[in-house]
């Protein structure tokens, strides 16, 4: 009989993270692993003994279809980054004891560039003492800023829902603007890379013209020459939208944030925390041109939204899932599945694996040929990469008139009596 599946995940959550749990739960029990054990807080709560059986919670294809559908890290996350193994030898032997101990043959971990940052390190430990584990990274991240991988599981759902909400944000700032000028900035998620941003682009369409600018952090940002591009758009129109990145930066490397009076926590891997960059333009553009402004920052909705998902992101979130295990019973470790575009028209898109050690700690950013020449919007380029990934819907389950979630500690066995009935899952 085959020993046992440890899965984690770590970092930011996104919409569909879970699906990729599920498709790590299902394929396991499929090849005939004899549990699937889930860290909870990710491999810093596993050092902690915090685990779960997954039995215990997915009973049934229905929980399984919950549990897609449920917004956040299922098992909680983490932000812990593991020393090196010179640094700190005793953290790997507690956790390969551990490993021992759970009969674990399996490791997965879902999450982003510092996720295999944890998978690289452990793999790397496994060769050096003899470890018979196998460790696979699922990608995951609504940056979508992961080496290698056409895009990343969760971005297509936060590309779904910035776009829908930069269009709804739109509508509203238009409603406004008799005898009125008035400037709305929109902050969207995005350190370093800029795909989060671009997606608001997304909203043009035959029904609304889209933002008028766009900011991509890798471009330099020019607080004077934005307040400018402001003034000279509001001489033709009443109403001014821009969206900006969280993470823009001055030409000498500051992010704008840093001018507010906003938080300068730093988390366990040195990234600052970002807050303040919209409402800091947007009264930059309210003092200098003397009109109404608005800051709308989407902060986590961006990456919470399972209302929202689109159904392409769903199902290969849930297929990536399935393809670490199954990537890792055919022999693979120190690997990370990756996602391959096939085709585009229809779109079509098959799983590979890839050494993780060219992944880890990389960045791929928004390639400068899909920034315009001005450096304040994107390419039909850009947006033809993206649209795909938006495609579908993934309904949730309505209890009562509110989507219906897996969770841990409440029974959700009578959900589908509270729901009506027999029901149809799409």
């Amino acid at each position: 009989m085959k020993g046992n599946v440890l899965v984690g995940q770590s970092g930011g959550p996104t919409a569909v993270i879970n699906s990729s749990l599920a498709g790590v739960f299902k394929t396991a029990m499929e090849r005939g692993y004899n549990k699937v054990y889930g860290m909870r807080y990710g491999i810093q709560g596993f050092l902690d003994e915090q685990y779960i059986d997954m039995s215990d919670i997915i009973k049934n294809e229905l929980d399984l279809e919950l549990l897609k559908r449920t917004p956040s890290a299922f098992l909680g996350t983490c932000r812990y980054k593991l020393p090196e193994i010179h640094e700190d030898k005793a953290v790997y032997e507690r956790i390969f004891a551990l490993l021992d101990k759970l009969n674990i043959e399996v490791f997965v971990y879902i999450g982003g560039n510092d996720s295999m940052d944890t998978i690289r390190k452990l793999f790397d430990y496994s060769l050096l003492t003899g470890a018979t584990q196998r460790f696979v990274g699922c990608p995951k991240t609504i940056d979508n800023d992961l080496a290698i991988t056409d895009h990343t599981p969760g971005f297509g759902s936060a590309a779904k829902y910035i776009a829908t909400s930069t269009k709804e944000v739109i509508y509203d700032a238009m409603g406004f603007s008799y005898k009125k000028k008035n400037v709305t900035v929109i902050e969207i998620m995005g350190r370093n890379a800029g795909w989060l941003t671009g997606a608001a682009a997304l909203s043009k369409g035959d029904d609304c013209d889209g933002p008028d600018l766009i900011y991509l952090p890798e471009m330099p940002f020019d607080v004077e020459h934005f307040t400018e591009r402001v003034k000279e758009l509001l001489e033709k129109k009443d109403v001014v939208v821009a969206v900006v990145s969280e993470g823009i930066k001055t030409k000498e490397g500051k992010y704008v944030c840093e001018f507010t009076a906003g938080s300068e926590t730093r988390d366990a891997f040195g990234h600052i925390q970002m807050t303040g960059t919209a409402s800091y333009l947007a009264e930059v553009v309210h003092q200098t041109l003397g009109c109404k402004t608005r800051a709308v920052e989407l902060s986590t909705l961006q990456r919470a939204a399972a209302h929202l998902t689109s159904k392409i992101d769903v199902d290969e979130a849930f297929n990536v899932g399935g393809a670490t295990v199954k990537a890792a019973d055919e022999g693979s470790s120190g690997v990370m599945v990756v996602i391959d575009r096939v085709s585009d028209d229809p779109y079509q898109s098959a799983t590979g694996v890839y050494d993780v050690h060219r992944i880890a700690n990389g960045e791929k950013v928004v390639p400068r040929k899909w920034i315009n020449e001005e450096g304040d919007y994107v390419t039909e380029e850009f947006m033809d990469y993206c649209r795909p990934l938006i495609q579908g819907q993934y309904n949730p389950i309505m209890v009562e008139g509110l989507p219906r979630h897996l969770n841990m500690n409440i029974h959700n066995y009578d959900w589908a009596r509270k729901a009506g009935g027999n029901q149809t899952i799409t």
